[in-house]
């Protein structure tokens, strides 16, 4: 029994490394600035150090378990999404009495003196990797009826982390070095009264048990366009699906979102929200064009912040990117072979709903390595593709547009010698 369980454990840890990003975490730091009369008022900051996985819309939703009878008093810059049951308080009552409170960021635009330095953006967390000034989020926190020491503070235990669906795992919470801060002038430093650390990893393997993308393959040496594998999604939402230009999605309110964020797919052989497709375009003598295009096939979602993460062993000489935003991915520093890519910002990095405007795309050029490159064997295509963090489903190898056999080539050729030969016998005949 306890194999069986040191095995899983192992599973589910494996399945939250991420080899592409194999430092990236959200870090959740606690700082407790001022003690009170029962207990104390600390800044929380979330940190999102992951490269290119974003927190989108509807946002993060932070959750925990007090390890006495912990009130929250008050809260700036985010709110609990219930207050429970505070009916002990006489006067003064506590912004939530739950156990287990559940917290939310507050909306961009509510009132100055509900906002908290870097609050308020609906709870978007963009990557570490695209945008690292945007890429943390911050509430005060006033918590009453705990200690007012650090020998008497009790860590809070059992986080829990949405962004915004499952898929994240948080650790315990750590004493750390106390955070130090600098005042406004530079000219002081000052440091928290005590401080801890939770460290939160995604696991795609917790968040879903479906890919959530798929890639399809095509080139210009070769007429078949390998599509997505069938089902390469799931199969769950085919009864559900609508079909591309059906009365349906002339209805008002159709690409609302869902409280549950139920899809509402177009139908399609693979089933998939999001589709990347690489399309090897052109071949020069020493560079080679590729065209990549992302087609969204989910009327209900727009992705205000998408990101691309490719490998493949060229992205060690990009030329030019087009259209998008590149940067590249080297987590290994002796390995140059990942690369991610973004919308520019107020140009396209809002993929739109399913439809005419679902897509976004770009041309990337690049260098040849004359020792490597070769459109044989399927080497023009990438090995790992990840749309908004999670790794899509590539088709099988032995589908992927191949190079036309040189043997027709050859015979032609032959044929052509032979003809000109016996024209040549023939006029020296003549």
């Amino acid at each position: 029994m306890r194999f069986v369980i040191s095995a899983l454990f192992l599973f589910v840890v494996a399945a939250a490394y991420d080899p592409l990003d194999p430092n990236g975490n959200l870090t959740i730091k606690w700082d407790i600035v001022s003690w009170t009369p029962d207990g104390y008022v600390a800044v929380v900051t979330m940190n999102n150090f992951q490269m290119y996985r974003h927190i989108m819309s509807p946002g993060w939703t932070l959750g925990w378990t007090w390890a006495k009878k912990e009130v929250i008093w008050s809260m700036n810059g985010a709110q609990t999404t219930e207050q429970g049951d505070c009916s002990q308080f006489k006067g003064n009552v506590p912004h939530c009495c739950k156990k287990i409170p559940t917290v939310v960021d507050l909306l961009p635009g509510v009132p100055y003196n509900q906002q908290y330095s870097n609050c308020c953006k609906g709870g978007v967390l963009p990557a570490w990797g695209i945008d690292p000034q945007s890429a943390v989020s911050a509430f005060q926190i006033s918590v009453g009826m705990a200690g007012t020491s650090n020998k008497t503070v009790k860590l809070p235990k059992n986080f829990t982390l949405l962004g915004p669906g499952p898929g994240y795992t948080c650790g315990p919470a750590k004493v750390v070095p106390s955070t130090t801060f600098l005042t406004q002038d530079h000219r002081r430093k000052t440091q928290a009264l005590m401080t801890w650390n939770v460290t939160c990893t995604y696991s795609q393997f917790l968040a879903r048990k479906n890919p959530s993308c798929c890639v399809s393959f095509s080139s210009f040496y070769n007429e078949t366009i390998t599509p997505c594998p069938t089902c390469a999604c799931g199969c769950q939402n085919k009864n559900s699906c609508v079909k591309s230009g059906s009365k349906v999605l002339k209805r008002a309110g159709v690409n609302t979102p869902r409280k549950d964020n139920t899809p509402l797919l177009q139908c399609t052989h693979h089933m998939c929200p999001v589709r990347v497709h690489w399309h090897v375009k052109v071949n020069y003598k020493e560079y080679w064009r590729v065209k990549v295009s992302i087609i969204n096939f989910n009327y209900r979602m727009n992705y205000t912040l998408w990101s691309l993460a490719v490998q493949h062993p060229n992205l060690n000489d990009v030329t030019q990117v087009f259209s998008f935003d590149y940067k590249p991915l080297v987590p290994y520093e002796s390995i140059n072979d990942t690369g991610m890519f973004y919308g520019m910002k107020f140009y396209n990095d809002l993929l739109m709903e399913a439809g005419p405007f679902g897509n976004v795309q770009s041309e990337v050029l690049l260098r040849k390595d004359k020792d490597t490159f070769t459109l044989k064997q399927g080497w023009a295509f990438p090995r790992k593709v990840y749309f908004n963090g999670d790794e899509c489903m590539l088709p099988p190898p032995d589908t992927y547009p191949f190079l036309p056999n040189s043997a027709p080539h050859q015979q032609l050729f032959s044929g052509l010698a032979a003809i000109a030969a016996m024209v040549f016998l023939l006029v020296t005949v003549w």
